[in-house]
């Protein structure tokens, strides 16, 4: 690859369920010449899309995991990960979004903006990822894109303008006609291959003339140059246009929209171009490291190849090659058979092999340079990793990771399934952040969390494909969580004395309601009462009550411990005896505090025909949800709804037969609430007689 980096894209192609990602990755790679035959997403021929390698994908016709490829276009070298659309893989989009310079955000011309779409927006404004909008399927009856690009502007509030606009919709879709240069552009051939430029229709010049002036006059505001070539009236160069545009994105305070359809060949070349004209290369962003010598000073990286190596190690794949760790290098060089530092483990590796992927084949390399993902063999780290030389130390900033939501006892068949059951549970954990695992003491079951049905269900599956680990699976189970209504002291003893030195320690102060965050400890211990060496125990011992709740055993959060008093004996106490005088204390405030139980609510939107509408809405009341907004759109109308994770379950089944399987439903998490009364005190009743009976 180029070492100019201004030659180098690094792109997502992110976007709702069912927009055509994949399927416009697929034609980007036919066009650039990395594959020379068009698969579906669904094809008849069996084969599948190229970024769909895994079998589950083909059979479901999703994306479960982010694929990376590179192409080169133009003379420009991109970078490209496919991203899932379902939010129960959030953390492939959070990820790629991490280490990417640049976005393309895939609408659907008749969908709009989707619950989906908003999510994945929020991802790329919390990484200040510059984007540009295809506005896909524009042949798909009922295509609308002006309705879409109004869309961007109402719901994502983002300052986004057609470059383009449609020449034909629907099954007439011919091409488009560029705004900027004013031609129409065609896509002739089998597979739209051959690009013919021609003049304008004679019907179509008023208002494509109409729809440049608006667009002049919006990215004026990008150049002063520009500015004045608009007030002075009469031919504007084109490549003033170019930059204002890329001067608007890069500051993420304009989205260029393009319209298309990637199934029909339509319009992909002049995404890549807009991709090459408008994206930032590495050079253009800011990315900033934690210096972990100066307190995790922030500092920004330089990507320059002639600097100590950065880089981050971002998705982590156990393959039939072993492990890979894909890798984005921030600055400096890294080469075959050199050694690297983990930052977090602060051990040395070695770098065996180093490959260019091309979504599950690869083409061994012997060097890459900043700016760069590629990915590295046989290496011991977890997602999220920094490795550097040996000059410096720092640590690239973190990622977002949610917390999961659901649970599943998964219980093998046989001694064999319980084999394979814990090495598919080790790989998975590693390369998910999102999916957990822990084996429950009391009733010993094997407990999986994730972020939703769709995300556990695919492990379950996976793990009986890849792994041969035949597993039951138990009923699902909400993570629950417990907190304190109000402040309540605490002041308690541990003694204990048997044969030889006993155990004591005292611990006094309270605990009070956490607006944010999960936990925190607070010393205000004066004159020694709890010498220094102990204060530590008692936040251990604090920390190790929040694990389990004594109203349905779930962890509890948002608290604040607060210690301001205690004492000790000069024989007696010790780190264990004030861990456990914490652990009684937490308790003893603990009941007075007015715990209540917290349930997850989840954001639910559901897409259907109008006709539905008020069945849909009563079986969201049924489920305690709280109805927060409609929109119709066309024939069709989206509820929005708040409703606890715990009455979703089977929810699918129950939207199939309310709509004869014409509404589709996203839902994603939203906040922790308070549970109603009765249903807290069933959960505490349930638990209850579940410790009973164990």
């Amino acid at each position: 690859m180029s070492q100019d980096l201004s030659r180098v894209r690094n792109i997502g192609i992110s976007a709702h369920i069912d927009s055509g990602k994949t399927t416009l990755t697929e034609r980007i790679l036919f066009y650039t010449d990395k594959i020379h035959a068009i698969h579906e997403v669904r094809g008849k021929d069996g084969v599948g899309a190229k970024m769909d390698s895994m079998e589950l994908e083909k059979e479901r016709g999703i994306t479960i995991q982010s694929a990376a490829t590179y192409c080169t276009w133009k003379n420009i070298d991109i970078n490209i990960i496919d991203t899932p659309g379902h939010v129960d893989f959030t953390v492939e989009v959070e990820r790629a979004l991490r280490v990417l310079d640049g976005a393309v955000l895939v609408l659907c011309s008749v969908g709009g903006v989707q619950s989906q779409s908003i999510t994945v927006n929020r991802q790329m404004t919390r990484y200040n990822v510059p984007r540009i909008a295809f506005i896909n399927k524009c042949d798909r009856t009922g295509a609308n894109p002006d309705k879409v690009s109004e869309q961007l502007r109402d719901k994502l509030e983002l300052n986004a303008h057609m470059m383009q606009i449609p020449i034909g919709l629907e099954s007439e879709l011919e091409g488009a006609i560029d705004l900027v240069t004013m031609k129409a552009v065609y896509y002739d051939g089998d597979n739209g291959e051959i690009i013919r430029e021609d003049v304008i229709p004679a019907d179509m010049i008023e208002e494509a003339e109409d729809k440049r002036e608006a667009l002049l006059e919006e990215i004026s505001m990008f150049s002063e140059e520009l500015m004045e070539a608009v007030l002075e009236g009469g031919d504007v160069d084109v490549q003033l246009i170019y930059d204002a545009v890329r001067q608007g994105t890069l500051s993420l305070e304009f989205t260029p929209v393009f319209i298309g359809s990637a199934y029909k060949n339509n319009g992909v070349q002049a995404l890549l171009d807009a991709v090459e004209q408008y994206l930032p290369c590495p050079t253009d962003v800011e990315n900033l490291a934690l210096d972990l010598k100066e307190d995790e000073k922030e500092f920004p990286v330089s990507n320059d190849p002639k600097d100590p190596l950065i880089m981050l190690a971002f998705k982590l794949e156990d393959g039939r090659y072993g492990q890979l760790t894909y890798v984005r290098t921030y600055q400096g060089e890294v080469r075959k058979g050199e050694t690297v530092y983990n930052n977090r483990t602060g051990k040395k590796v070695k770098i065996g092999r180093l490959c260019r992927m091309h979504s599950d084949e690869m083409q061994e390399i012997d060097s890459c340079g900043s700016g760069d993902i590629v990915a590295l063999f046989g290496i011991d780290c977890a997602s999220g990793d920094t490795f550097t030389a040996g000059s410096i130390s720092c640590s690239m900033t973190s990622m977002h990771i949610p917390e999961p939501v659901i649970s599943l006892a998964v219980i093998p068949v046989d001694n064999k399934a319980q084999i394979n059951m814990s090495k598919a549970l080790n790989r998975f954990t590693k390369e998910d952040p999102t999916f957990r695992t822990y084996v429950d003491h009391e009733t010993g079951e094997t407990i999986v969390s994730g972020m939703g049905e769709l995300h556990l269900e695919v492990y379950v599956e996976r793990m009986k494909r890849e792994y041969d680990a035949l597993v039951e699976v138990g009923a699902p189970q909400v993570a629950y969580r417990e907190t304190i209504s109000q402040r309540a002291e605490f002041n308690y003893i541990h003694k204990k004395q048997t044969g030889g030195s006993g155990q004591f320690g005292r611990v006094a102060g309270y605990m009070e309601p956490l607006e944010e965050g999960d936990y925190e400890f607070v010393d205000k211990i004066v004159g020694g009462v709890i010498p220094r060496e102990f204060i530590g125990s008692c936040d251990k011992g604090f920390k190790k009550s929040l694990d389990k709740g004594s109203l349905c055993g779930a962890a509890i959060t948002g608290i604040r411990c607060v210690i301001n008093d205690g004492s000790y004996h000069n024989v007696d106490s010790s780190d264990v005896a004030f861990q456990l005088a914490s652990v009684g204390a937490f308790k003893e405030g603990y009941l007075k505090a007015k715990p209540v139980i917290m349930e997850p609510i989840m954001k639910v939107a559901v897409e259907g025909p109008s006709e539905f509408q008020g069945a849909v809405m009563g079986s969201i009341n049924q489920r305690r949800g709280m109805i927060i907004g409609t929109s119709e759109e066309g024939l069709y109308t989206v509820i929005e709804a708040e409703v606890p994770l715990s009455e979703m379950f089977g929810y699918s089944t129950t939207l199939r037969s309310l709509t004869q399987g014409k509404a589709e439903f996203t839902m994603e998490f939203a906040t922790f609430k308070p549970v109603p009364k009765s249903v807290g005190e069933d959960l505490v009743k349930a638990y209850q007689d579940e410790r009973k009976n164990s």
